[in-house]
This record gives structure tokens, C-alpha cells and sequence, in this order.
């Protein structure tokens, strides 16, 4: 572990300008496992942190970027007393505390000095909307995530699942499995098709990026008027209903949020035109599963590629698992060898910008928490 130092304020005091920016401090407590290599690399990116760590008391990770570490790991009551008054010493946590709102909530309540909290999650949103915070404690506080850290991963997926729906996967894998050599058949082509691509965030944008290289046209669905190179033109989610009968796919990117709560609902539903292909890789919580399965079932989606579902783990008895037109990626088409060394760039530059008080990424709105 490395040595502690004393908790200094990462805000300009009022004899700042007698304080050059690189003689403040930055006591950042690693609060979920990340290995010593990339602990070193933050420091080099960022030598203004002290970056607090002690290995034994983090739970081991199973795979790559499990954050979660694993759940056999159990520390001791001593263990778990020094790993408290660890984070309870930080001006800023990286990682919510074994990934856990309570902990976080916990921390929070013990620590009036913590100044930033980055969860490893790109929808860490929903983790500190589940540790209740008091509104006083979510506007002291400023909550990052890792929202297009994941962005190129997701949209590979996206753009697969479209391809997918175009070329009748379902079809070939079962004339496969039964050795069957059919008449020959016409696949949809993408640079024919017309894309819907609900949110022009990191991965929105990422999709579009390989959609304009597929030849397809795109239409965007956010709110004011975003300028994305390559979106033909922008909608509000209250248009979906009138222009989803355009399209011939549609892509989830969306955050789960109240607003976006069944966005794509019985309304969008019963306006789409038969073979829509669906591709999620937002939020579950987005579609409403009932009726995709309704629309699944009379043809108006040919296909859904889903890596996430609205319950997760996916419940054995859901008919999502036996589905014909439907691929099940479980919640894993961002998990990458490389996502906790992005990540751990991520956050030295947040922490640059932090110190110097400049913009930082994907601060959390914590009014709708995304």
C-alpha cells in the first residue's frame, strides 16, 4: 500500500494564484481491483495523484474488467475496517467501492471531504441512483463514468446485428443445422437500408461511423439538434412513432433512464413496417419486451440482436432464449482485454482536467442519472 497524505481540496483557494497548479495533491483511494501496471500507468499520466492501493483487500477479479472482483472473496474484520478507512480517506474514489451502492452510500455518509467518485460502469448512472443519495451529497460530489470508453466494442455489435438481420442469420444457421441446400434466395443489402439509431452519444456516433462506411442512410433520434457527421437528420424521441415506418432498422443506444423507459414502445410498434431488424445495446429498460415479442412473432421485427434485456440475468423461462429470429449476447458485447486499460486513461485525464478545472467526461446527471 502506498503512503497515505493528507486530504487536500482540488478547488483553486482564494491565494491559488500564489499556488502553481503542479504543487496540488490529489489522494485518489482505488476502490475496486485494478492491476499495479495500470495503477502505475495513472501515475505517470497524472503525477499530481497520489494513488492509494492495497491489493490484499481488493476482491481479485475472474476475467477481464470484472470490476465486481470475485464473490468468494471475503475480507476479515479487520480486512474490511482498513478498507473503509481507506475510501473514507479519499478526495476522489476510482471505482464505487466493490462496485456496491450501498458501500458507496456508506463512504459518502463517513467521508465530507470526497470530491469525485468515477464508477467503472458506462451506465454507473443507475448504480448511484441506487444508493440514495440526499440531494445535498449528489451536488457536493461529482460522479463520472465511463460512457464511451465502450463505444467502439458496442457499435461492432450494433452494426452486427443489423448485418445479421440483413443476411437472415436465423435462416442459414438452421438450413445448416439440417444440411439443407435451398433454392437460392435474396438477402437484404445495408447500403439499401435505412438506420434508426436511438442516441448520438459515444457509441450512437461510433455506429453511425460504421453504418456511413456500410453505405447506409441514418437518422438519429436525440433530443435538440446534435451535429454528428453522417446522421441525415435528427428526431425527437415524441417522432419516433411517425418515423419509425421509414426505417429498416433500429439501433438502442439509449441510457435507462425515466425518460427513455419504454421508449420503444406499443406506439413505435404498431408504426414499424414488417422485417424491421432490432439491435440493443443501450439499456434494456428502452423496449418494451412484450411488445417486441408480439412484434416478433407477426413479422413486423425479422430479428433482434439483444445484449441486453429489460431482467438480468436473463430469467431461464423467458422466450427470448428459444426464439428463432432473436441472437442472446449476455450483457458481454463491450467486455474487452483492453476496456480496464482504457478506463484507467480515462481517468488520469479526468483527473488532469479535475485538478486543473477543466470539462470532464461523462459527469452524471444526477437529477435523471445518466
Amino acid at each position: 500500500m502506498t503512503t497515505a497524505t493528507p486530504n487536500v481540496s482540488a478547488e483553486p483557494s482564494a491565494n491559488a494564484s500564489a499556488t502553481s497548479a503542479s504543487d496540488r495533491r490529489l489522494r485518489v483511494v482505488v476502490a475496486v481491483p485494478l492491476n499495479e501496471r495500470l495503477c502505475q500507468l495513472v501515475e505517470t499520466l497524472e503525477p499530481r495523484i497520489d494513488l492509494i492501493r492495497d491489493h490484499t483487500l481488493l476482491k481479485p477479479m475472474r476475467g477481464p474488467a470484472d470490476w465486481s472482483g470475485d464473490p468468494d472473496f471475503h475480507r476479515t474484520p479487520e480486512q474490511q475496517q482498513a478498507f473503509d478507512d481507506l475510501v473514507d480517506s479519499a478526495d476522489v474514489l476510482f471505482g464505487i467501492p466493490d462496485v456496491e451502492p450501498e458501500a458507496l452510500a456508506r463512504t459518502v455518509k463517513a467521508n465530507p471531504d470526497l470530491k469525485w467518485v468515477m464508477t467503472t460502469a458506462a451506465g454507473g448512472g443507475s448504480q448511484i441512483k441506487d444508493a440514495n443519495l440526499s440531494r445535498e451529497d449528489l451536488d457536493r460530489i461529482v460522479f463520472t463514468t465511463s460512457a464511451g470508453v465502450h463505444g467502439g466494442p458496442l457499435a461492432e455489435f450494433a452494426v452486427f446485428g443489423v448485418l445479421a438481420g440483413a443476411k437472415n442469420l436465423p435462416r442459414l444457421l438452421a438450413d445448416k443445422g439440417m444440411k439443407t441446400w435451398p433454392d437460392r434466395w435474396e438477402m437484404r443489402q445495408v447500403d439499401e437500408m435505412t438506420v434508426l439509431v436511438m442516441g448520438l452519444g459515444g457509441i450512437g456516433s461510433e455506429c453511425v461511423r460504421r453504418l456511413n462506411a456500410l453505405g447506409a442512410r441514418v437518422i438519429g433520434v436525440a433530443e435538440g439538434n446534435p451535429q454528428v457527421e453522417g446522421v441525415d437528420r435528427v428526431v425527437s424521441a415524441a417522432q419516433l412513432p411517425d418515423v419509425v415506418g421509414e426505417v429498416d432498422a433500429i439501433i438502442n443506444t439509449l441510457p435507462g433512464t425515466d425518460q427513455t423507459y419504454h421508449m420503444l414502445g406499443k406506439d413505435v410498434f404498431a408504426n414499424m413496417k414488417p422485417g424491421t431488424i432490432i439491435s440493443s445495446v443501450g439499456r434494456g429498460t428502452v423496449i418494451d419486451e412484450t411488445e417486441l415479442l408480439k412484434a416478433l412473432d407477426d413479422g413486423r421485427v425479422a430479428f433482434a440482436a439483444m445484449d441486453v434485456f429489460e431482467q438480468e440475468p436473463l430469467p431461464a423461462d423467458s422466450p427470448f432464449w428459444t426464439h428463432p429470429q432473436v441472437v442472446v449476447s449476455p450483457h458481454t458485447a463491450a467486455l474487452s482485454s483492453k476496456e480496464e486499460e482504457r478506463i484507467a486513461r480515462r481517468f488520469a485525464q479526468d483527473a488532469t482536467a479535475f485538478l486543473d478545472g477543466k470539462p470532464m467526461r461523462a459527469v452524471v446527471n444526477t437529477v435523471e442519472f445518466y
